[in-house]
């Protein structure tokens, strides 16, 4: 397995799902983790299960002084920042038409301000110290249209486009910057969106989910996880601007 011995990662969104998982394989590996999540009771949940190589901080990532002062802390505590991931994310179920003003702002305020707002703090102080890995969550959302996606669609795309350009702009400055983008995988915010939109046809829906991945079933965190120590290892070094689709071969159709 890809090490991580001494690497110093800054992780949002680790309180459930993807972000714990890619927290707990980043510690498993030797890093040490800031679990960062807004939700309070998540996160302490996830930092205190962890062990010593973690500790928790509260995060709203769309208040971007918030963001600037976690990641300061973080670089002044443990002497660098060597890994950010950009996890935190909220969905939306809804065409154009469907979709209000208020929901679209919020997405782009999560998804896309937060993943910006992460870069934009993180990459003065991986600058200074001459090396620095971005791992932007995206989706596969981001690169085919989905039915009835169009804010979510929306806002991963822009992950993906500010991933490959800040890749360009830091490629000789020693900052990677990936992006993975999932399809389907089976978390609470699946779940979520589950209750909240088709409560009504649970168990057909969930089926279908699983169904739309040629290889039959949605991912799960762990799958994603890997891929995320990879990124933020060293032997990933010739790696930068890449989006990873991690998706069952749904895109490959």
């Amino acid at each position: 397995m890809f090490q991580l011995n001494g690497k110093i990662a800054f992780i949002t969104g680790a309180g459930s799902g993807i972000g714990e998982e890619i927290a707990r394989a980043f510690v498993a590996q030797g890093a040490t983790v800031v679990v960062a999540d807004i939700d309070e009771a998540a996160g302490r949940r996830v930092a205190d299960d962890i062990g010593t190589l973690s500790r928790y901080h509260r995060l709203d990532v769309t208040d971007s002084l918030a963001v600037q002062v976690a990641l300061e802390q973080t670089a002044e505590r443990y002497g660098s920042l060597d890994v950010l991931v950009n996890n935190a994310g909220i969905g939306l179920v809804g065409s154009v038409e469907e979709t209000s003003d208020e929901d679209f702002e919020r997405l782009m305020s999560v998804n896309v301000n937060g993943v910006y707002y992460g870069c934009k703090h993180a990459i003065p102080l991986m600058l200074k110290q001459g090396r620095g890995n971005i791992i932007n969550i995206g989706s596969v959302a981001g690169l085919i249209g989905i039915e009835r996606r169009f804010a979510y669609c929306a806002t991963k795309g822009a992950v993906i486009a500010m991933t490959r350009q800040l890749a360009i702009d830091y490629a000789t400055r020693g900052i990677r910057v990936n992006c993975i983008a999932p399809g389907t995988v089976y978390t609470p915010f699946v779940d979520s969106y589950l209750q909240r939109f088709h409560a009504h046809e649970l168990e057909e829906t969930k089926a279908r989910l699983h169904a739309r991945q040629p290889i039959g079933r949605m991912g799960t965190p762990r799958d994603i996880a890997a891929m995320a120590v990879y990124l933020a290892c060293d032997d990933s070094s010739f790696v930068t601007g890449a989006v990873m689709a991690i998706d069952g071969g749904w895109t490959a159709r």
